[in-house]
């Protein structure tokens, strides 16, 4: 257990070893931390805001025990008790582009923006495993010999996409990458984190995901052109009387793109 200089630490638990942190390292730094403690082969990485079933650590190991070596992650059902994407395509500059345009929010759960998003749809009415580009960090497990042969999770990453650079980084390593539908866990979403930040995290973590891996310039001009289309969006909403600010929002959307890294 990795306490990441949490405002109220995690108490003592009997057959518990926690790891309490300094400071607050991010996502990366905290499970890096406590699989620096790991002794079996097996890492389970596990997000603060999750609801876990009480036989959930067995049925995932007895579901991945066969396909292992593996990367898997269980299915994520949200707090309403719908399933989540919580499997993606690799990312591109199109999906991290159409994901800035506030106009489309309206739409955010139509089919055809999920896949432009780089949703993976096969999880949704999946009853047996599927092999996917990536997993989404709240819930996964990874043999530990592989974890760490990788370098374990980038800390540059602060928060978002470093899950993803972690599993482009092991699927060159040979691994698969595979969502077990058999297996679920409830995950609330932003339990262990200031809502206000989180747009600031995704969009450092993107371009900094873009440097590492190509397409930075790319990804920053295709999110200036989303913000130009969300200023004249955000104008046709003020002159309907919409308590919009159209031109601070789009200063404060052009500072976090070209200020990130």
């Amino acid at each position: 257990m990795s306490d990441d200089c949490s405002p109220t630490p995690f108490p003592q638990t009997d057959g518990v070893l926690i790891v309490h942190r300094g400071t607050n390292g991010g996502f990366g730094a905290a499970v890096n931390s406590g699989a620096a403690m790991a002794t079996g082969d097996l890492l389970l990485v596990l997000n603060s805001d999750l609801e876990i079933p009480e036989d959930f650590v067995p049925n995932l190991v007895a579901h991945a025990e066969p396909l292992q070596p593996a990367i898997v992650a269980p299915r994520v059902l949200d707090h309403t008790g719908q399933v989540a994407f919580s499997a993606r395509r690799w990312p591109t500059t199109i999906n991290q582009s159409v994901e800035w345009l506030t106009p489309l929010a309206r739409w955010r759960d139509r089919p055809w923006l999920r896949r432009l998003l780089g949703h993976d749809a096969r999880v949704i009415t999946a009853t047996t495993p599927v092999q996917v580009d990536w997993l989404v960090g709240a819930a996964f497990m990874v043999p530990l010999a592989d974890f760490r042969a990788v370098g374990g999770l980038d800390e540059r990453f602060f928060m978002n996409s470093e899950e993803i650079d972690l599993q482009r980084r092991l699927a060159a390593h040979g691994l698969p990458r595979i969502y077990l539908p058999a297996v679920s866990v409830t995950h609330e979403g932003g339990g262990s984190s200031d809502p206000a930040k989180r747009r600031r995290w995704l969009v450092t973590a993107q371009v900094r995901y873009a440097e590492k891996w190509g397409g930075a310039r790319r990804l920053r001009v295709a999110l200036t052109a989303a913000t130009a289309a969300n200023l004249i969006w955000n104008c046709v909403r003020a002159l309907r009387g919409v308590d919009v600010a159209p031109l601070s929002t789009a200063r404060d959307e052009i500072a976090l793109i070209w200020r990130a890294s």
